[in-house]
């Protein structure tokens, strides 16, 4: 059975470091049959969470601010994978990816005890270093505190320039994960 996929990618670069990953995991998912719909988050309106707890009221339109989140919450809530892609930021995800992440709480806000739907994730991150370990120790906090399955991640350092991921092996990783994640591979 192929899975639905949805990847939020935090990067600002459309065709960066981030983006290479995002578009070999990709080509990978949809080799073995996966839908894939990728959110480029950087040219989309999306606001910061209020926290007003107002949500959860309309399951289409889960927050009370109307932005282009009411574009991803249909896709999200269908998904059964979450591919979060992003460049390393000062030792963290990027803002957008964060901002987009945060307002997914709306979709828990649908559910009286404030339940997380049940997802498979990935993590896709470039960067200039190699100080990957508070990012992936904040995703695999994440991961467990919405009860979701971490099907695994590639983490590219010392790929600043846009283009510098050429001919990097994350590449071929990040394409052998996107055929894995049918569940026939893992």
């Amino acid at each position: 059975m192929s899975k639905k996929i949805i990847i939020l990618n935090g990067s600002p670069r459309v065709k960066g470091n981030t983006s290479a990953l995002v578009n070999e995991f990709t080509r990978g998912a949809e080799e073995v049959g996966c839908e894939v719909k990728i959110f480029q988050l950087d040219k989309m309106n999306i606001h910061g969470c209020k926290g007003c707890f107002g949500g959860g009221k309309n399951i289409e339109s889960p927050c009370v601010q109307k932005d282009d989140m009411d574009k991803i919450y249909p896709v999200y809530r269908e998904a059964d994978i979450v591919v979060l892609a992003t460049p390393l930021y000062y030792w963290n995800f990027s803002g957008q990816l964060r901002t987009t992440f945060d307002r997914l709480f709306a979709v828990a806000e649908c559910d009286p005890n404030y339940r997380n739907p049940k997802k498979e994730s990935v993590l896709l991150m470039a960067a200039e270093g190699y100080g990957f370990d508070d990012a992936l120790q904040y995703y695999q906090n994440l991961m467990k505190h919405l009860g979701w399955t971490e099907l695994g991640h590639v983490l590219a350092g010392g790929v600043m320039k846009v283009g510098d991921i050429k001919d990097h092996k994350e590449l071929n990783q990040a394409y052998e994960l996107g055929k894995k994640v049918d569940g026939n591979s893992l």
